[in-house]
This record gives C-alpha cells, sequence and structure tokens, in this order.
C-alpha cells in the first residue's frame, strides 16, 4: 500500500517534470536575413519607373525589440533601361557618395516571438537615404513561424525629405513620393 500513495504524490511532480516547467524558458532569436527584397515604384504623369533588390540585409533582435536593415543603392534592377539605371544611381541617389539606404531603430509593440502568428506593428527610427537621415513609423507586418521570421512593409518616401531634387526637365516622368514595399524573411542565428 505504501508504494502505491508514493506513486500518487510523486506523480504530478514526474508529469510537470515531463513537461519541461522546471527548466529555463526557451528564448528566440536574434534572427538575420541577407537576401530580403525591396520593391520601388515611381509613378509620374508620363513614365512608371519600377526597380527591384534582393539584397536587403537586416536583423532584429527581440531581447529588445531593436532591428537594423540595410540595401545598397546599386543592387536595384529592372529599371526601363540601361540608362534609366544609371540616371538612378549617378544623379538622384549617387550611389558612389552614399551607398546604403538603411533603417534601424525599435519595434514599438511588444511580440511574443515563441508563438506563432501574424502581428501588425510599427516600426521607429531613423531613415538613411542620400545621406539624410528622418525619423520614420513605419506600419509592417511581423510573421513568426517557427525559428524565422517574415517582415512585410508598404510606406511611401518624399524625394524632398532625403534631398533628392528631381530636374525641371524630367519633372513629369519622376515622381516626387516613391512608393517602397519590403519583404525579408529572417532566420534565428544558429538555427
Amino acid at each position: 500500500m505504501m508504494p502505491k500513495l508514493r506513486l500518487l504524490f510523486f506523480a504530478p511532480a514526474l508529469l510537470l517534470c515531463g513537461m519541461g516547467t522546471f527548466g529555463p524558458p526557451k528564448t528566440a532569436g536574434p534572427y538575420r536575413c541577407e537576401n530580403g527584397k525591396v520593391f520601388f515604384k515611381s509613378e509620374a504623369t508620363l513614365e512608371l519607373i519600377q526597380a527591384r533588390s534582393k539584397k536587403l540585409r537586416g536583423a532584429i533582435d527581440p531581447s529588445n525589440n531593436t532591428f537594423a536593415f540595410t540595401v545598397e543603392t546599386s543592387s536595384f534592377e529592372g529599371f526601363n533601361s540601361p540608362l534609366q539605371r544609371e540616371h538612378f544611381n549617378e544623379n538622384f541617389l549617387e550611389s558612389t557618395k552614399y551607398p546604403k539606404i538603411s533603417f534601424t531603430g525599435k519595434i514599438i509593440e511588444k511580440i511574443d516571438f515563441q508563438t506563432d502568428g501574424i502581428y501588425s506593428v510599427r516600426a521607429k527610427g531613423k531613415l538613411v537615404a542620400h545621406g539624410v537621415e528622418k525619423e520614420r513609423i513605419i506600419r509592417s507586418e511581423l510573421e513568426v513561424l517557427g525559428s524565422k521570421l517574415i517582415v512585410r512593409a508598404r510606406f511611401t518616401v518624399p524625394l524632398a525629405d532625403h534631398n533628392i531634387s528631381i530636374p525641371h526637365i524630367v519633372h513629369q516622368k519622376i515622381a516626387e513620393e516613391v512608393s517602397l514595399s519590403i519583404e525579408a524573411e529572417l532566420q534565428a542565428i544558429g538555427n
């Protein structure tokens, strides 16, 4: 009779141990990507300009909700012509002088990086383009999927905010505000 009582007494404790209750909590991230996508569109009166880069690099650190993303300006492809790409790099973004566009900051909302799901978040930080830093809040979608995160965002950037001027001769071919969309898959480091 005594062994059965001991088993009844210890059974709940053994069950809890088996479920990992006494172990340290599982932590997430940090997460990193090397080949995210950036798509931009300039829709002006006389011309539609579209280009994309598959070289967005970034990281998210769940321990403090921070992020950092960067893309090389010369990595954009898909323009209407090689001459258009040349003007983009030499005359507008001045890629040699300002080789990268970056966005660094903090995710405002608290996210449970341990629970799969899609979260609407606001990313607050500093967008640096053409050597000009502007504070922005960008609404984004963050999807937690096991050991990876998928980040999606759509937003606009006024060229004047970054001292990118449009010559009068091409004013109807280049929009004063460009649309950007981002998609990046980040993998937990070590996975």
